[in-house]
């Protein structure tokens, strides 16, 4: 239990370190981002994800139904994870140029190297948008190969009861991914080597996950979620050094 305890402490590290001198200045758009999407997203929620979880009631089968009491916050958990974690995605795509900006200015903080010219951050970002929501397009497509068996389970009778947990785990591991892509990416390791290597230390991983869709999934909390997700895993991956890991493993 100590790696999954640790891998969440990371997202606080995180978030001590946004109002830092040097990082700050790259936390305000992610934040301003993050913010409108998910205010809008929750707003949508509010009307449309009782009668969905209704209907999800409905389909259980006759000798499930007086389970309905545990599927329901179940079901309700599960759909602010799913929503939530669309809303994330969207929000990673469109502030991604400036997710891996702030990656390296954390790493800055942590290290004091600078491998790129400060003075020309921001234009870079725009340069390498392209390049970045291209990457975010991978993970998309990585999460749609997963996510639909993981789907097919909530309409299986017996195994929905699983559905929820599974569904948590995955997207655990999928946020984890998501924000870990920064700092690994700005050292050019691609989306195959990163899931390679942080499986290597998989329970770490998750905590970290759990902890960043728990946070993805809180009113209020959730708006500040992305910035400190990625300063945390740049934390996680620079005091345990998993980039040596890979490039001594390149070797």
């Amino acid at each position: 239990m100590i790696k999954p305890i640790s891998g969440a402490g990371y997202l606080l590290r995180g978030l001590a370190l946004l109002p830092k001198k040097g990082i700050f200045p790259y936390v305000v758009i992610p934040m301003v981002i993050n913010a409108l999407l998910f205010a809008l997203a929750l707003i949508l929620a509010i009307g449309q994800v009782g009668s969905l979880i209704d209907w999800a009631l409905q389909q259980l089968p006759s000798w499930l139904q007086w389970l309905d009491w545990l599927m329901w916050p179940l079901l309700v958990l599960t759909a602010l994870i799913l929503v939530f974690f669309l809303v994330a995605i969207l929000a990673n795509i469109i502030a991604s140029p400036f997710n891996g900006l702030l990656a390296e200015a954390v790493e800055r903080h942590l290290t004091g190297e600078v491998y790129q010219a400060e003075s020309s951050s921001w234009r870079r970002a725009l340069v390498e948008a392209p390049k970045a929501i291209t990457g975010e397009l991978i993970k998309i497509a990585y999460f749609v190969k997963f996510a639909i068996p993981l789907g097919i389970l909530f309409l299986i009778p017996g195994l929905n009861l699983f559905a929820p947990l599974l569904w948590f785990i995955f997207g655990a591991w999928m946020l984890a991914l998501e924000y870990c892509d920064y700092h690994l990416g700005n050292h050019n390791i691609r989306f195959a080597q990163q899931r390679t290597l942080l499986g290597q230390e998989r329970m770490l991983t998750l905590g970290f996950g759990a902890a960043t869709t728990l946070a993805t999934i809180t009113p209020l909390v959730n708006f500040i979620a992305m910035p400190a997700a990625v300063a945390g895993s740049t934390v996680m991956l620079i005091e345990k050094e998993l980039l040596k890991k890979t490039q001594h493993s390149e070797q």
